[in-house]
């Protein structure tokens, strides 16, 4: 616990525990039934031991009448939910299987299916490999998964012996013949992911009373695919007769690039429906009446010319492409067909938002479906197109569900999100939002949130620190249960959350000012903005703080290298050395898009370590493939050997690394999470509030 400025007593929020807040149920996810009468999310809470989450699928009632209800409770949670024409709720997940006939200690996720009268779940396909990546069809009683092949087995049973095999043999081995070989945080290999589909059918559903209940009948769609599939959704036309997915095809010198394809369900056929020679495609959605698919398309970025994000479709059955909309400057991403076929529903950054808004196919008319101050996601339609659903969350709240009246907004403008009952109880906050707004030196405008503990004012400024995004394509627009200014403002700071160059929702023209130039825009924006909020009364210029993670991270590196106006730094995961991290990270080809050798060098943090005089606190995750461990460890070495503040003759230094065996490029483990948050904690306390011993610990059972 801790005293917010001008207060007396420590404000009751789950942000001065942190045992409270990593136990605070998290949302993800939304699906809608086909006839509109249900919604089910996905609700993440500690287990037993709170060492881990847990996920259940819970139903919201779509009119906001009814409490929500949890549907499924299991030790190894459940995902990938999706209904079935029928209403029945197909998902997978690693429970045991009753009916198995070869026990597992740890089995691998199993599709199950939850009947809509409310009948037990049981499973209704498995493979050794595991399954996810549920979809179904509109109309159909068509599913689609997703399940790992290995590239030697000849038919399923060869696959589920030759993996059994593996596993007793303790062989780890992955022999590779291309790229690439590992993603975020898990190595790919030794099989790829192939696509299956199988009909639903009546017996499956609502089998007879039997020694066995009949599973689906998986038939593999894409056969001999390798790393194809890696990291892609496939789609389902309504009527299931065709998957539409991204297609990934290696190609000179390790790169990789993505079109689209459509693969006959029947047959197997397989033809290109679109290849762009200067663009990558990625999450098609087929159309209601089957015409057409919606998809992204990112452009080929160069190190002088920044990717751009584009709405396109296509005829299913083959023709030109169109672009969509090609004159709003914005990101449009998860598109979502109305029920006519003839308009779309897609989220975008926009100014420290990310509102919904309408796509009119026929005049490429975009409307703004939504006032919030907020950030959307999982948006869903309603069968008559008059009502959407979605989650919503900003930095004043976490992800709940929401109604939204289309009709309305439609025809009169934009419209506010109605709660509907969540799972999760509303969080109280330790203090204010509100936003600062400046002019860099080029005379672009930068905007950023502040987080502003309660009781903050004249009489009693607050402690600033700088809060960098990661990305660098993104914004601070949603509420991040990783990134969560809130535990620093119930220590007494008051966070900014700015948008430097390179972040999305203000144009192509602000990414493209920090593009190849990381340490030019980016860096002068974040000081423009630190300098408007210590402008204000209510913050303290004198004591002031910066982190950030990943290219977060990076920023805190250079700043660290080209001021020493801050008394402390944190930098989780981060870029240190361009040019080692170029060759290593998990998508080299796509970072050589980025910057030629002469910009990586230039712009590259380590050059400068000799000029940090600023005490940093250094974090990085050995599972870390995004950002490998090495940058991390070079950092280190290359503070205590060469910065201005070395450790001494007897290996002392105000610097510290928090290193994490078993994590990745985020810190997900409920009890990881605390130690990140009180080690920063800590270590802001001793340099930016001047406390020493226990005094400097705000949790000092987790350090040690």
């Amino acid at each position: 616990m801790t005293t917010p400025p001008g207060g007396d007593t420590p404000a009751a929020t789950p942000f001065h525990d942190l045992d409270a807040y990593v136990a605070l149920p998290r949302l993800s996810g939304l699906v809608l039934s086909p006839d509109g009468s249900r919604l089910v999310t996905a609700v993440q809470t500690l287990d037993r031991k709170r060492t881990a989450y847990v996920t259940a699928l819970w139903e919201v009632d779509p009119s906001g009448e009814r409490p929500a209800r949890r549907l499924t409770r299991s030790a190894k949670s459940e995902s990938s939910a999706a209904f079935t024409p029928a209403g029945d709720l197909l998902f997978t997940s690693a429970r045991p299987d009753p009916d198995a006939t070869e026990p597992d200690d740890e089995p691998p996720a199993a599709l199950w299916l939850l009947p809509a009268d409310g009948a037990e779940a049981r499973v209704v396909a498995d493979r050794r490999a595991g399954i996810g990546g549920v979809r179904t069809a509109k109309d159909a009683p068509t599913v689609l998964v997703v399940s790992d092949v290995l590239p030697s087995a000849s038919d399923p049973s060869d696959d589920d012996r030759r993996r059994k095999e593996r596993k007793e043999a303790k062989v780890a081995a992955i022999l590779h013949t291309g790229y690439p070989v590992r993603y975020w945080d898990h190595d790919l290999g030794p099989g790829a992911p192939h696509a299956f589909v199988a009909t639903v059918s009546d017996n499956i559903a609502a089998p007879l009373a039997g020694e066995r209940d009949p599973r689906l009948d998986l038939s593999d769609v894409t056969p001999g695919a390798r790393h194809e599939l890696h990291q892609q959704s496939p789609a389902l036309s309504p009527d299931g007769r065709t998957v539409v997915t991204p297609w990934n095809r290696a190609v000179a010198r390790g790169e990789v690039r993505t079109h689209l394809v459509a693969i006959d369900v029947a047959t197997g056929d397989r033809r290109v429906l679109v290849e762009d020679a200067d663009g990558d495609l990625s999450r098609p959605v087929v159309s209601p009446d089957g015409q057409q698919v919606v998809y992204l398309r990112e452009s080929i970025s160069t190190p002088h010319r920044a990717p751009a994000l584009e709405l396109w479709v296509v005829p299913l059955a083959g023709g030109e492409p169109r672009r969509v909309a090609g004159h709003w400057d914005r990101w449009a991403v998860d598109p979502v067909w109305l029920p006519t076929s003839d308009a779309l529903l897609v989220v975008a950054d926009d100014d420290g938002r990310s509102p919904v808004f309408h796509v009119e196919l026929a005049t490429d008319t975009v409307t703004r479906v939504t006032s919030d101050d907020a950030a959307f996601t999982d948006v869903r339609v309603s069968p008559d197109g008059r009502t959407a659903y979605a989650l919503r969350s900003s930095y004043a709240a976490p992800a709940a569900p929401v109604r939204i009246d289309l009709a309305a907004a439609l025809a009169g403008g934009p419209v506010a999100a109605e709660p509907l009952r969540s799972p999760a109880p509303e969080v109280a906050l330790p203090g204010r939002l509100d936003e600062v707004v400046t002019t860099a030196e080029d005379g672009t405008r930068v905007r950023a949130w502040l987080a502003l503990p309660d009781g903050a004012g004249p009489d009693a400024k607050a402690p600033l620190l700088l809060w960098i995004h990661g990305g660098p394509l993104g914004s601070w627009n949603a509420w991040s249960w990783r990134w969560n200014p809130w535990l620093l403002v119930a220590q007494g700071y008051a966070v900014l959350l700015p948008d430097p160059a390179l972040s999305t929702g203000y144009g192509q023209e602000f990414v493209q000012r920090g593009w190849g130039a990381w340490g030019a825009a980016p860096y002068t924006d974040l000081m423009a903005a630190t300098d408007a909020a210590l402008e204000r009364d209510d913050v303290d210029p004198e004591r002031t703080a910066a982190m950030g993670g990943s290219f977060g991270g990076y920023m805190a590196n250079w700043v660290a290298g080209h001021t020493d106006r801050f008394r402390a730094i944190v930098t989780h995961a981060s870029l240190w050395a361009l040019d080692q991290f170029g060759p290593t990270t998990d998508a080299s080809y796509y970072w050589q898009r980025e910057m030629t050798p002469e910009m990586a060098l230039s712009n590259s943090p380590h050059r400068f370590v000799g000029d940090i005089v600023t005490p940093m606190l250094v974090v990085h995750g050995d599972k870390d493939y995004r950002v490998p461990i090495g940058e991390g460890l070079r950092l280190w070495y290359e503070l205590l050997s060469a910065s201005g503040l070395p450790a001494d003759e007897h290996g002392r230094s105000p610097h510290r690394f928090l290193y994490y065996p078993d994590e990745n490029h985020w810190v997900l483990k409920p009890q990881h999470a605390k130690v990140w948050y009180g080690t920063v904690a800590a270590f802001l306390a001793e340099h930016v509030l001047g406390r020493t011993g226990d005094d400097a610990v705000p949790y000092p059972e987790l350090l040690g």
